[in-house]
């Protein structure tokens, strides 16, 4: 059986040899690598990097957007035995200074100058690199750096290394064993410097095989690669399972190509965040909300239609005969319309997972016709531990175990997995690894959360994080900030949330709006405002918070567990928080702890019940460059709600 990445290459290329496995948009055209094509660019570029000295069980580091070359050359490292570390590309200079260091790094590939520039900054700090490869010559001409070249120069001596030994390269993928290590993945580093997950061939094949059994996929797949391939997400989808089932994985132009690209495309296997799917639907509704009176009253009849019926039939259940044909008139004047216009006329299986989707955000694309799902996993599990099956889809739960998984609640409520798809280590942590590993081989997720009687599993909040509040009305009841954050981001006009309330007598939050659906929003009003800070401080806009928070409050009060984590008082940030100032990871998730201690004059005023507090914040731009924003911010109250009580 053929159980390594570029045994499986080679085994395509055998078998279909004349079929897409990769295509790139270049230059507004789409320009088709088939396997065999793909194989003979591995063979040259494991020969190039062998005479430059790339060693088995050495990494290589690879920093860039999704590229077939780049692509190439993680599975001619993986041929000669050596593990390819993928790196965030919109990372700064300084963030991958511990992974190249830790990792001991020799050889990089990058796509472009951008990165190139990156590693010259910090190479002085990394003295270890010795060559630097870039995908993309422009720009580059003129540059002179030692051990600087270019993946051309590369494929040149590995061409003429293969035509004199033209058994070698199949010698040297023979050699691979299953559990030889594939690749590392470094977490987001939410708390301290970042860990590299150690991976391997076989770790990553079996869950990528397990998913794919799971949801019946097929080599006639096709799939659209934009999202970072140091995200493990985005690599299980376009390179694991890639290899595994042999269909074709599209590289867009660029991050401002990709909505155009995912209509020309139209992927069958579609996998995106939550922001993704919110951002899509923001944008669905301020065209709507911007056009005529007729239209928008046509929507609004048919999405009512969608939204009682679309599920159930997603789901398979009996309609009557009546809404089938309204459902089936929708879909003719808008859903089917609608699903063409965002890309998703094709997708038979769509998947969503890093945070918790909102049932209404989830509910939309379900009752348009979308087969979306969730699943649930992590960087050190190979991603798939649950997933929902057809027909058992719901908005508050990540799906049952798939192949292979097994999963227990511990008794502080912590979720343990086993599964042959768990990480081999942490690399050169061995105390971070046995805090996670135990030794009969269950993982600890650090996710709190429970077996429904379904048999599916819910999610509540990160172990840690579940809180108490402490004093006041609500001594002692629990507080789980993201679930509160979570149900806050289901507004589209709410794009980030940080919850306060561990061991204090009440809940607080800082909330970012969404800038482009909140300026649509000011515009129809005919409100005036000079960008995010000035849009943001508008009463209206607290007003138009104030309704959300308020919403989410009624909610809670009628959750027993949780109608003590109602939000008391809030204010909308000045800034939206930002991965390279330090507020989100390079995943977008809320690094809540850094929140807190970096905007402490701003709890602590929310704490005092004052009314608005001054507050100036260094941040950094694009260029490198860092710069102050200022302003003073209104702190507001909200409305809480007695606990509603079960009916009996």
């Amino acid at each position: 059986m053929l159980t390594t990445f570029p045994q499986l290459l080679l085994q395509h290329a055998a078998r279909r040899p004349d079929a897409p496995a990769l295509r790139e948009k270049e230059y507004g055209i789409w320009q088709t690598h088939s396997w065999s094509g793909l194989a003979r660019l591995v063979e040259q570029l494991a020969a190039g990097l062998h005479q430059a000295g790339l060693q088995r069980h050495e990494h290589l580091v690879v920093i860039g957007a999704n590229r077939p070359r780049l692509y190439a050359t993680m599975l001619a490292a993986q041929s000669l035995g050596a593990i390819p570390v993928p790196l965030y590309q919109d990372a700064v200079a300084a963030e991958c200074i511990f992974p190249l260091n830790n990792a001991e790094v020799r050889f990089c590939l990058v796509e472009d100058q951008e990165q190139v520039d990156k590693l010259l900054e910090i190479r002085g700090q990394c003295p270890r690199i010795s060559n630097i490869y870039y995908d993309d010559p422009r720009g580059l001409r003129n540059y002179r750096e030692q051990g600087l070249a270019s993946l051309d120069a590369l494929l040149a001596t590995g061409k003429a290394f293969v035509a004199s030994n033209p058994a070698w390269f199949q010698a040297e993928v023979a050699q691979a064993r299953p559990d030889d290590v594939a690749a590392m993945f470094f977490t987001s580093g939410t708390t301290g410097n970042p860990k590299g997950v150690v991976h391997t061939h076989s770790t990553l094949l079996d869950r990528a095989t397990a998913g794919a059994e799971f949801d019946k996929l097929t080599s006639s797949e096709e799939v659209l690669a934009y999202l970072p391939p140091a995200w493990i997400g985005q690599n299980i989808f376009s390179y694991a399972q890639w290899l595994a089932c042999g269909y074709v994985v599209n590289c867009p132009e660029s991050a401002s190509t990709v909505s155009i690209d995912l209509k020309e495309v139209g992927p069958t296997y579609y996998f995106a965040p939550p922001r993704i799917f919110e951002g899509l639907l923001t944008s669905v509704m301020i065209r709507m909300e911007d056009a005529g009176a007729l239209k928008r009253k046509m929507f609004q009849a048919c999405m009512a239609v969608a939204q009682r019926v679309g599920p159930a039939l997603m789901d398979g259940q009996d309609v009557g005969l009546l809404d089938r044909v309204k459902y089936a008139l929708g879909n003719l004047l808008v859903y089917g319309p609608l699903r063409n216009n965002l890309g998703f006329s094709r997708v038979r299986v769509a998947y969503t997972a890093g945070e918790a989707i909102g049932p209404d955000l989830f509910t939309f694309y379900r009752s348009i016709g979308i087969n979306l799902k969730q699943l649930y996993g992590s960087t050190e599990t190979a991603v798939f531990v649950c997933l929902q099956p057809d027909h058992e889809v719901r908005a508050d739960t990540v799906g049952v175990p798939i192949r292979g998984v097994e999963i227990k609640v511990a008794d502080n409520g912590e979720i343990l997995v086993k599964s042959a798809g768990l990480l081999k280590e942490y690399y050169k942590n061995p105390t971070a690894t046995a805090e996670v590993l135990t030794a009969d081989g269950w993982y600890h997720t650090s996710d709190a959360g429970f077996i429904d009687a379904h048999g599916h599993l819910k999610i509540i909040d990160r172990v840690k994080d579940v809180g108490r509040l402490a004093g006041g009305a609500n001594d002692g009841a629990m507080f789980a900030p993201k679930y509160v954050e979570n149900k806050l981001k289901f507004f589209p006009h709410i794009k980030e949330a940080v919850a306060l309330g561990d061991q204090r007598d009440r809940v607080c939050v800082m909330v970012n709006i969404d800038f482009d659906a909140v300026g649509n929003w000011a515009e129809r009003r005919n409100l005036p405002y000079a960008g995010y800070t000035d849009l943001a401080q508008k009463p209206e806009v607290y007003e138009l918070v104030r309704e959300c928070i308020e919403k989410v409050n009624a909610d809670l009060a009628t959750d027993a567990m949780l109608a003590g984590s109602q939000i008391s008082r809030f204010l909308v940030l000045h800034k939206e928080l930002d991965a390279d100032d330090g507020e989100l990871t390079r995943t977008n998730k809320v690094r809540r702890g850094f929140i807190a201690e970096k905007y402490a004059v701003l709890v602590d005023a929310l704490y005092a019940g004052r009314a608005e507090q001054y507050i100036e914040t260094q941040v950094k731009f694009e260029d490198g460059r860092t710069g102050k924003v200022s302003a003073t911010l209104k702190l507001s109250d909200a409305k809480v709600f007695p606990p509603v009580k079960a009916a009996a």
